[in-house]
């Protein structure tokens, strides 16, 4: 079988897989919704709302119905993308999506980077310099960084960042003169600033992205650093490293070169896996940070037990995980051959 062929046939098993995925993901989210306890209108309205009222709400919504039919009802708005109203201010989940999700992306692409830049330097020198003081000190603050709760961290940098030095502001998305003239063309700030060489916005920008992006990457940068050390030791033992050091190549060039290109390829494995983890983060993230991401929104209505609004942004949150986890088995089959098989 030649590589076009395996791929496509890899690709096709792979999205067909997607399917059933996505219909448990989404019966789990409906069912542990209709399972909670208490009236969700009652609950969203502050639970002292007429009966009346509660009940016309009900019936508005489709809450009085079998719970078969408004199992029917949901599926068919999620499959012509309408992830329902919020009973609590009435919004479109919808458009809660498109302004507080790019806020979430613009969140979660830079801790990425964070991540994955973080989890790259130190993870190299310790594999590179392995039992040596600076791997000791490399692994203890991947294990470190790791097992610190985002919130506590996010905390801790707000204060001596914010509050001690006042370098930075300690939370919002931008300035409240920022928002009012930024010209929004993509509700993602950074990206708009730079649309419009609005370079005082961005600037303004960056500087409120900073501490919630670093406090998030640097986190899950901890994982990234234990994957490259591992791997980075591992290549260096490989056949081919010793042959291009018997070929009289440079140290820093069969280093950087030969052994940490291949140490990254299970890298693109794991981003994927971390996106999950980092939309988990985001949440805490942003209720620390005042970040008005999915994250915050999702947060504000567990407060308000509007169970419409969580259902949607949960609906999202994992629609995006196995969109991502596709697209990382794609690349994982397009690097390596031996994943189509």
């Amino acid at each position: 079988m030649n590589q076009g062929s395996s791929l496509k046939r890899y690709a096709i098993t792979r999205l067909a897989l997607v399917v059933p995925m996505v219909f448990i993901l989404l019966t789990l989210v409906f069912l542990l919704m209709r399972v909670a306890p208490g009236n969700p209108v009652s609950a969203s309205l502050g639970g002292h709302a007429p009966p009346s009222v509660i009940k016309a709400i009900s019936h508005q919504l489709g809450y009085d119905k079998p719970v078969y039919v408004q199992y029917g009802h949901y599926l068919g708005q999620i499959i012509r993308g309408n992830f329902g109203t919020t009973i609590s201010d009435r919004r479109s989940v919808g458009s809660i999506i498109l302004v507080n999700g790019a806020a979430t992306l613009e969140l979660t692409f830079f801790a990425m980077i964070v991540a994955v830049v973080v989890g790259m330097l130190i993870g190299l020198l310790s594999g590179r310099y392995r039992d040596s003081p600076l791997d000791a000190g490399g692994r203890l603050f991947g294990i470190v960084v790791y097992a610190t709760p985002v919130f506590f961290l996010g905390l801790l940098a707000q204060l001596i960042f914010g509050v001690w030095l006042g370098w930075l502001p300690i939370s919002d998305q931008a300035s409240p003169i920022t928002q009012a003239l930024l010209q929004t063309h993509t509700n993602i700030f950074f990206l708009d600033a730079i649309i419009d060489r609005n370079w005082s916005a961005l600037w303004d920008i960056t500087q409120h992205l900073i501490l919630p992006a670093t406090t998030l990457g640097i986190v899950y940068g901890g994982v990234f650093i234990r994957l490259i050390r591992v791997n980075v030791i591992r290549t260096m033992k490989e056949d081919y490293i010793e042959a291009a050091r018997a070929r009289g190549i440079k140290e820093r060039s069969v280093v950087y070169h030969h052994a940490f290109r291949n140490a990254l390829v299970p890298v693109i494995t794991v981003v994927g896996l971390q996106l999950a983890l980092l939309l988990g983060g985001a949440i805490l993230t942003e209720t620390t940070f005042n970040w008005p991401g999915l994250g915050h929104e999702l947060y504000i209505y567990l407060q308000n037990r509007d169970y419409a609004a969580v259902q949607g942004i949960v609906v999202v949150f994992a629609l995006v995980v196995v969109a991502a986890s596709i697209v990382i088995d794609f690349a994982n089959a397009f690097i390596d051959p031996r994943v189509r098989y």
